[in-house]
């Protein structure tokens, strides 16, 4: 069984793929899902903290200035590169806003699951997105205004809880069940990564169905402007990561966290703010950079 498992889970791309274009063609069957995203999120969180050891985190807390570099990063690679592709491609004023909007938001949680199933450094990956979540209230507008002259409000408040009860809850839950049960849940921990891979699985098939009608409206340019932006994140992580000489497993850590942007909240401040043309953007991102990521992720997992 656990054989069948491990192949179920280094097959995670072909399933991302396979459920995306099954949620775009019939979204309607995908849709009632909503509800459940938080729950999925939540559940998949629950499951890496099964499989996490403390020593891990103390690792990752002992050395503040990884945390720092690695938000950093976030906070000028992504947005930078947002602003240069805009300016260098001449995008119209909407286009352009939600490539730099993308850019400039947080790291995206799904990154943890990636982080988690590609062999890196998982605390240092769930550290790094809730930093750079909470400091995406003035981060993200912040450098929106600086790169493209708007101002956005966002609830901060719910954000915060939203990080509490999707991430730092039901990760710490699985911590301690696992504390608590220790040698008698062993047998059952390889289930875990399989069990992340379905969620991460839905969780994609309903951003692709939500969001069909946006999908449906992209050009060649905004996906060839997109799939560049997200590629030149992990290289550009990558980099950093070994510049500054740290370990594998966190310099595909930091490749991850950039390359993936918390893209589904570029989505929603869009449609807010802008309108469905300046959504776009960060609506073809959170598709690519799942598909991408699980190339990423067969690729690791080979090495």
């Amino acid at each position: 069984m656990f054989r069948c498992l491990e192949t179920y889970t280094k097959l995670f791309g072909l399933w991302v793929v396979l459920f995306a274009l099954l949620a775009y063609l019939f979204p309607q069957y995908f849709i009632p899902l909503k509800p459940g995203m938080d729950w999925f999120f939540a559940l998949t969180m629950f499951g890496m903290g099964i499989v996490l050891e403390p020593e891990d985190f103390k690792k990752t807390l002992k050395q503040p200035g990884i945390l720092f570099l690695g938000t950093l990063a976030q906070y000028s690679i992504m947005p930078l590169l947002g602003f240069s592709l805009a300016k260098f491609f001449h995008l119209p004023p909407e286009i352009a806003l939600g490539v730099i909007l993308t850019g400039s938001a947080p790291g995206a949680m799904s990154s943890n699951v990636i982080s988690y199933l590609a062999h890196a450094d998982v605390a240092y990956s769930v550290c790094l997105t809730t930093f750079s979540t909470l400091l995406s209230p003035l981060a993200t507008p912040g450098l929106t205004y600086l790169l493209a002259r708007f101002i956005l409000r966002i609830d901060f408040g719910k954000m915060f809880l939203n990080i509490l009860l999707m991430v730092v809850i039901p990760l710490f839950i699985g911590f301690v069940i696992k504390n608590l049960l220790k040698e008698r849940i062993k047998p059952f921990i390889k289930i875990f990564p399989a069990f992340s891979v379905t969620f991460i699985v839905f969780i994609c098939s309903l951003v692709v169905a939500l969001n069909q009608r946006y999908l449906m409206l992209i050009s060649v340019l905004i996906l060839y402007i997109v799939l560049l932006h997200n590629l030149l994140g992990y290289l550009l992580g990558y980099g950093v990561g070994k510049i500054f000489k740290l370990n594998l497993p966190r310099r595909r850590t930091l490749s991850i966290e950039i390359g993936m942007q918390n893209a589904g909240l570029g989505v929603v401040l869009a449609l807010r703010h802008f309108g469905e043309r300046s959504a776009l953007p960060a609506a073809v991102f959170v598709i690519l950079s799942v598909f991408t990521s699980s190339l990423l992720v067969s690729y690791w997992q080979r090495k």
